[in-house]
């Protein structure tokens, strides 16, 4: 690809060490997706039981965000990588040892703390290396890493649950993670300078007191309890009626729909803005929640695999690229980790909240609740995207600039707004009556 043609070697160096890092972390992940909550099942366990184990995840994100942020920001942005890469090959053989339903629960716990490392640690690197004026089209190839290890690792944990049994599964899913543990210590950081808006000795969540991060913090709360949804009860949904179908295929259509459009959406967010992209997976979101609402073919529950992976393949790189947007590199750590609490604390109360409310109503009527959720997300981004109704409803279409951007935008003629390359301030208007404006800000 061009863009990492244009890179200095040490930067493709890095690069492709985290790429490898990055496959190997989520094909050890999902390939417990579609397997893991069978496990708990077939431990005896309740659609409530279930719930609170898959949930239990997100009590190890919640914990450890905040001072995995502070770490990244004021140590080391690759032993935060490190512990993830460890937690996520550790994990996998807790699993192996028990099947005491409590104990699973608090091993899921602690499996949690893979993702809010790995995340933190991955996106910030990957942003430190970055060139500004293409930070989201390198995001959008980086992350291609979730697709293509999220189309391998359920496909085969899938597999050798149903042909082996759960031990195989577990100890491979273990032997990705340390083989990615030994190549995450390959990479080499960049430290970031000492400077920011936002001081390093704030305390973690007085951070949302600033509207740059709380909006998005708030969107993916809102997403986070819909996406819980899906991850937790899809396969049993699936199970509940009866199509003949291994779950793991789901997640590999959402795999491969996520591929395509992390290939365009980056690229294209870099010149056109990221509100409108975020507004569409939005609204493609919400799509495949209803159809997972009256889903029962095997055709049914992959067109919403290529649905969610289309909305979701969208929205986490271009989030993750806003949040970089919005700050500088000495407190980027922190942001980034605030905003994906938000997402975290969704995740981890959908499955013990939806999964109540599946004892009476059975696993389908879920997907309604989290369609509405998903609808909600967008409200809330159309309306408090940007200071002011009128701001955030602008940026939200692609018909102004994010108010909030520490980067450089361009106004063009038209109306739209998108981040320039970094170019010189002019001393006066190249023409008369130009509306072109440069600027810059910083909140």
């Amino acid at each position: 690809m061009r863009v990492f043609r244009q890179l200095q070697p040490a930067q493709r160096r890095n690069l492709s060490i985290l790429f490898i890092a990055g496959l190997l972390f989520w094909a050890s992940l999902s390939s417990l997706l579609p397997t893991l909550p069978l496990y708990v099942s077939d431990a005896g366990g309740t659609p409530q039981q279930i719930g609170l184990v898959m949930g239990a995840f997100s009590i190890g994100l919640l914990a450890s965000r905040s001072w995995l942020g502070r770490l990244a920001d004021r140590r080391s942005r690759q032993i935060v990588l490190l512990i993830g890469m460890g937690v996520v090959g550790l994990a996998p053989l807790g699993y192996w040892l028990s099947d005491w339903i409590p104990l699973i629960a608090l091993v899921r716990a602690f499996h949690g703390i893979s993702i809010a490392a790995f995340a933190t640690g991955y996106v910030t690197l990957v942003v430190d290396f970055a060139p500004e004026e293409k930070r989201g089209e390198i995001l959008g190839y980086m992350s291609l890493v979730n697709p293509i290890g999220a189309a391998i690792g359920p496909a085969l944990g899938g597999f050798l649950q149903e042909f082996a049994g759960y031990s195989p599964l577990f100890l491979f899913s273990a032997l990705l993670g340390l083989v990615g543990f030994v190549c995450t210590r390959a990479v080499r950081e960049q430290r970031p300078e000492q400077m920011g808006s936002l001081s390093v000795d704030l305390p973690f969540w007085s951070l949302l007191g600033s509207p740059k991060v709380r909006s998005l913090t708030l969107v993916m709360f809102l997403v986070g309890l819909a996406f819980g949804t899906q991850t937790t009860f899809v396969a049993l949904l699936i199970q509940e009626t009866a199509v003949p179908m291994n779950p793991g295929l789901f997640y590999t259509a959402v795999a491969f729909a996520s591929f395509g459009v992390r290939l365009l959406a980056g690229r294209a967010s870099d010149r056109f803005g990221r509100g409108p992209f975020i507004s569409i997976s939005l609204a493609t979101y919400a799509l495949a929640m209803l159809i997972l609402l009256g889903a029962n073919s095997m055709g049914a529950f992959l067109l919403a695999g290529v649905v969610v992976g289309s909305g979701f393949g969208t929205l986490i790189p271009l989030i993750s690229a806003l949040v970089a947007d919005r700050s500088s590199p000495i407190e980027r750590g922190r942001l980034f980790s605030l905003v994906m609490c938000g997402f975290d604390l969704g995740i981890g109360l959908a499955g013990p909240v939806l999964g109540t409310l599946a004892v009476g109503s059975g696993y389908r009527a879920m997907f309604g609740y989290a369609a509405l959720l998903s609808l909600a997300s967008l409200v809330y981004f159309l309306a408090f995207s940007n200071p002011g109704r009128g701001a955030s409803l602008r940026f939200a279409l692609g018909l102004g600039p994010d108010e909030f951007s520490q980067r450089e935008v361009v106004d063009d003629p038209q109306g739209r707004a998108g981040p320039s390359e970094k170019l010189p301030e002019p001393s006066a208007p190249s023409r008369e009556g130009s509306p072109t404006a440069v600027r810059s800000r910083r909140l």
